[in-house]
């Protein structure tokens, strides 16, 4: 697929990079005591340091570091042992010391990269430019009063992680990857949660076009996207509206435009702040941030096995598809519950984990997920564990139960949260693998139907499929297959 945009006078390519800003999880805010948790009663987690009182200085939060040095480390990024705290200063309702305390020429975490995956089992590296420390504003509430907004400082103060990447992307639908893969990467370490609807993990978009191969294009920034569909449809729509614009002979303004979900278009909102516009300086009051490399690498032993290694391990050792590894990696929790129900199930059959491994994860992919879908579930919320997984995908692997029972099986599960083998004993769901009992079937079926046998033994081959599903019905789709197709096949070629 193309990552060109077709215009009037010929192709154009989007140049994407994204700042990414993932609140750190911290009991705490990066300066100041004040609790972080989620849907507080506005203003009640504010502490003096947080509304700028006069006379109060900032003290850094240890865990927020260690949780950026942690991020940094699984993007594979350098950790820069000497960093430095600046004021980024401008005025804003909800800022209430008049400016931000972040990083600029010395940030905490240097160049990383990010591997993602695309559609086409293809995959791509995406740069990334830096990591840095921050702390969010307060929220402005225009919908309150019908002549005054109010402001809400919870967020003041609340830790962030920006981590900027370098403009690799070239379409929509790498920068939806891009995000999904950094959002897998900071839950799986425990770093941010991720959670886009609440604002913990958001997205400024710089989106510019140019023809292939020309230098950089004048780029738009839209601010604070909140969902990985609003991020790809405000890229199209920007796009497309600076490539109409250039090709009626425009130019584009460099500018900060906001993105409206309700329209899916992009309006400007103010134009675009360049560094000094800011008049970065060193905080006075923090030293600047000193880091050893003991420290630096107690974190990286503290790291999780993370889902690019995962999915190299599911596919070498377990002989699983690139596709399943994926889907499966995705979510940790995805992973964790793949690997519980393999090591059930490996112990319930006697056999080693590679030989079972393809039918468990086909089985996730497939039936579980399909099935949490439909609930509007996630695997987290699953009604079947993985431990009765295993024991139903044992119980088909065995023999015991049909394919098509265990569907049935499964659905039953879902209801009522009994296990498969007390569903099946209750019910009487056993295979028949009796071959005298199946034999009594065949003769039944073939006797009912002596016009089709002589059709088939005439050479009418394709009439089996019907023999087969004769039997199986007869038996309530008890039956064995692999045992019903030996055996007719037998009787009727005799």
């Amino acid at each position: 697929m193309s990552n060109y945009i077709q215009g009037a006078t010929g192709d154009w390519e989007i140049v994407i990079g994204l700042e990414v800003h993932a609140q750190v999880i911290s009991q705490s805010k990066l300066f100041s005591g004040a609790a972080t948790a989620f849907g507080s009663e506005p203003n009640t987690q504010v502490s003096l340091v947080d509304s700028a009182m006069p006379g109060m200085l900032p003290v850094i939060n240890g865990e927020c570091v260690r949780q950026a040095v942690r991020t940094g480390l699984a993007l594979g990024a350098t950790i820069n042992l000497y960093s430095v705290f600046d004021r980024k200063n401008y005025f804003y309702a909800d800022l209430p010391q008049g400016y931000q305390i972040s990083q600029f020429k010395h940030p905490i975490v240097g160049e990383g990269d990010v591997v993602i995956d695309l559609d086409n089992e293809q995959s791509k590296v995406v740069g990334i430019e830096r990591i840095h420390l921050e702390q969010d504003a307060g929220k402005s509430m225009h919908d309150q009063h019908p002549t005054m907004t109010y402001v809400d400082l919870n967020r003041s103060g609340v830790a962030l992680m920006e981590i900027v990447s370098k403009p690799d992307m070239r379409s929509a639908e790498e920068a939806g990857a891009y995000l999904r893969k950094l959002r897998t990467i900071v839950r799986y370490i425990g770093s941010c949660d991720g959670n886009m609807e609440q604002g913990s993990m958001r997205a400024d978009v710089n989106v510019s076009v140019r023809r292939p191969g020309e230098e950089l294009g004048t780029r738009c920034e839209i601010k604070n996207v909140n969902s990985i569909r609003f991020v790809q449809q405000s890229i199209d729509y920007e796009a497309r509206r600076q490539v109409d614009i250039l090709e009626d002979g425009g130019q584009i303004d460099q500018e900060t435009r906001l993105f409206d979900a309700n329209s899916g278009v992009t309006r400007s909102m103010r134009s675009k702040e360049e560094a000094h516009d800011y008049r970065y300086f060193p905080d006075p009051d923090l030293l600047p941030l000193q880091l050893d490399q003991a420290f630096v690498d107690a974190q990286k032993e503290s790291l999780p096995e993370l889902p690019d290694a995962k999915k190299a391990r599911f596919i070498k050792d377990l002989g699983i598809t690139a596709y399943n590894a994926s889907v499966l990696v995705a979510e940790q929790v995805s992973a964790a519950y793949f690997e519980d129900m393999l090591a059930d199930l490996a112990k319930r059959t006697g056999k080693a984990e590679k030989d079972v491994a393809t039918a468990a994860s086909n089985w996730i992919t497939g039936e579980l997920f399909g099935a949490l879908n439909k609930l509007g579930q996630s695997i987290t919320d699953s009604p079947i564990a993985a431990g009765q997984a295993a024991e139903l995908l044992a119980l088909q692997l065995d023999g015991t139960i049909s394919g098509r029972i265990a569907k049935d099986v499964f659905e039953i599960m879902l209801e009522s949260g009994k296990g498969a083998e007390e569903i099946v004993e209750e019910k009487g769901l056993k295979q028949v693998s009796d071959t005298g009992a199946i034999e009594g079937f065949i003769d039944q079926v073939m006797t009912e139907n002596a016009a089709k046998v002589e059709e088939y033994r005439g050479g009418k081959d394709k009439l089996f499929g019907f023999f087969v599903g004769q039997v199986m019905k007869k038996t309530q789709g008890k039956a064995n297959p692999k045992v019903v197709n030996e055996m007719l096949k037998e009787k009727l070629d005799a």
